[in-house]
C-alpha cells in the first residue's frame, strides 16, 4: 500500500521518454493522482493529442506505481484544459537548458492567433550553450513536434527549443 505523497514521490521520478531529464510531474502532464488502498489513479494531460510517446507515459506509470506496491493503477487521459509549456516546472527548464534545448517562454506573450497554430514565432530563444541571443530558427520542426531547430550564431551550435504552446 502506498500514499499519495509516495505516490507522487515515485511520479517525479518517471522520466518523459523524449526527454530524459525531466520527469512526468515536472513536465506538468500529472494532473491528479487518487489511491484508494492499493489502488491508484493518475490523470494525465498529454502534450498534444497525437503525442507519440503517450502510451509509453502510461506504460511508465503503471510500472513504476506497480513496483511500489499498487494492486491496480489505471491512467486516465484528461485533454481539457488542454496542456501547456507554462506547466513545465522551474526545474525542469533549467534542466532542459543544461540538456542542450531551449525552454519555452510564457505562453502569454504569444499574440492570440499564433497560440492557435503549433509552430508560434515566439521570441528568438538564447543558445542554451553559450546564453548569446544572436540565434535563428533552421527548421520548425526538431526531433519532435514540440521542439524547433535552431543555431547560434555565436557558438555555431545546433540546439533544439521547445515551443511554447
Amino acid at each position: 500500500m502506498i500514499t499519495s505523497a509516495q505516490a507522487w514521490d515515485i511520479l517525479q521520478r518517471v522520466p518523459d521518454p523524449e526527454i530524459p531529464v525531466i520527469s512526468v510531474t515536472e513536465l506538468g502532464i500529472v494532473r491528479d493522482v487518487q489511491v484508494a488502498g492499493d489502488d491508484v489513479d493518475v490523470v494525465v494531460t498529454p502534450t498534444y493529442s497525437g503525442c507519440p510517446a503517450t502510451e509509453v507515459i502510461e506504460r511508465s506509470i503503471c510500472e513504476a506505481l506497480s513496483a511500489a506496491g499498487a494492486a491496480r493503477v489505471r491512467v486516465a487521459t484528461q485533454l481539457a484544459p488542454a496542456w501547456t509549456t507554462d506547466w513545465i516546472t522551474p526545474a525542469a527548464r533549467d534542466k532542459l537548458r543544461d540538456y542542450g534545448i531551449a525552454p519555452p517562454g510564457p505562453v502569454g506573450e504569444l499574440v492570440a492567433e499564433q497560440r492557435l497554430h503549433f509552430m508560434p514565432r515566439a521570441a528568438q530563444p538564447d543558445c542554451p550553450r553559450c546564453g548569446s541571443a544572436d540565434t535563428e530558427r533552421l527548421s520548425a520542426f526538431g526531433a519532435t513536434a514540440c521542439k524547433a531547430l535552431y543555431r547560434c550564431r555565436a557558438c555555431r551550435e545546433p540546439f533544439e527549443h521547445f515551443k511554447p504552446l
